[in-house]
Formats: structure tokens, C-alpha cells, sequence
């Protein structure tokens, strides 16, 4: 119990626990490559695929002009079948409308991006929000209206500090949680 491996219910009993997928928050890594590295099967659903133009708030995370078309791909994100994230990516850079022709269900996206388009993924900024899940929350993570979720906000930026991604998600709360570790810096006396 101490440990987190079972959990008991007064009344009801002991019961096994579900752990909690844990993604460190100190490299750039994608859901593909996290869920693989915890012995679990990823397994993507692309909701949508389009070209879309970019809205003011994601024209100014990429640097672009409001209205420029954007690859926007929405996706629901699995281990080992069960839904843990809801995806929205919107990327750009010169030829991205390719994008539409990949297999993003089978594929990683951050894998394609790489070594299909030579666009190397140096670092992001990551916002994280706590919050409530909603109507399609419920419907697609599986999880009552009102449950605990985190939302992030993620910048993905290429070697020459130029944003390639915006990306917005919002994980289910009671199956997934966020791990960093801080330093303090050394005041000079």
C-alpha cells in the first residue's frame, strides 16, 4: 500500500492499483516514445487530418501570420488500449500540407518529422494546468464529467530556435502525472 501497488476501499476491500504513467518533464520525448519506454503498448486514433488556417493564439506560438495554413492533426492516445490523451497538433514549415499523406495512426509523429522531413526536434516549453473534464473528455477518455485532468500548452522548437509545433492536450489525471526535477541555484554571497 505504501507503495502504491494496492489501495483499500472501507467496506469494500483491497484492491490492485492502476499506475500511473509517469513522463519525466527533462527531455523532449514524444507519447510514442514514453509509453514504449514504460513496457506498454502505444497505440494512436487520428480524429482529423487537415489543413486548416492558423487562429490568432497559434499564429503567435509559430510565429506566423494569423489565417496561414497549418497542418492540424487531432488525436486520441492509448496504452495498451486504454485512452489516457487527447491530442491537437498543429504544425508548420515549408511542405507540411505532406503531412496528410502519412500513416500518423502507425507512425510517430515526432519519428516522421525527424527522419522523413530532416526537421530536428531540439527543445520545447510545456505549460501544465490542472482541471475538469468535460462532455468530450467523458466521451472519449472514458472518464466521468467532472474528473481530474491536466491540460498542456507545448511549443516544439527546431536547432535554430524556430517553433515547428503548437501542440495542445489534455490527459486523463487519475492515469497519467508529470515528473521534473528542479535545482536550486547557488546564491552568491
Amino acid at each position: 500500500m505504501n507503495e502504491g501497488l494496492f489501495y483499500r476501499e472501507q467496506g469494500k476491500g483491497t484492491f490492485v492499483s492502476h499506475l500511473k504513467i509517469s513522463q519525466q518533464l527533462i527531455h523532449l520525448t514524444g507519447f510514442t516514445e514514453d509509453i514504449r519506454a514504460r513496457g506498454q503498448r502505444p497505440a494512436t486514433k487520428v480524429l482529423s487530418a487537415t489543413m486548416c488556417p492558423a487562429n490568432a493564439n497559434t499564429a503567435e506560438h509559430l510565429r506566423i501570420k494569423e489565417g496561414q495554413l497549418i497542418f492540424c492533426l487531432r488525436r486520441l492516445r492509448l496504452a495498451d488500449e486504454e485512452p489516457l490523451a487527447i491530442e491537437q497538433s498543429h504544425i508548420h514549415f515549408i511542405g507540411c500540407e505532406r503531412l496528410l499523406e502519412e500513416d500518423l495512426e502507425h507512425n510517430s509523429l515526432y519519428r516522421q518529422l525527424e527522419t522523413k522531413y530532416g526537421i530536428p526536434l531540439m527543445e520545447a516549453e510545456q505549460e501544465l494546468e490542472a482541471g475538469l473534464a468535460g462532455k468530450e473528455e467523458e466521451q472519449l477518455l472514458k472518464i466521468p464529467v467532472g474528473s481530474p485532468v491536466l491540460f498542456t500548452r507545448r511549443t516544439t522548437y527546431t536547432e535554430r530556435d524556430q517553433p515547428v509545433e503548437y501542440a495542445r492536450a489534455v490527459y486523463c489525471g487519475s492515469k497519467y502525472t508529470f515528473y521534473t526535477n528542479m535545482k536550486r541555484e547557488q546564491l552568491l554571497s
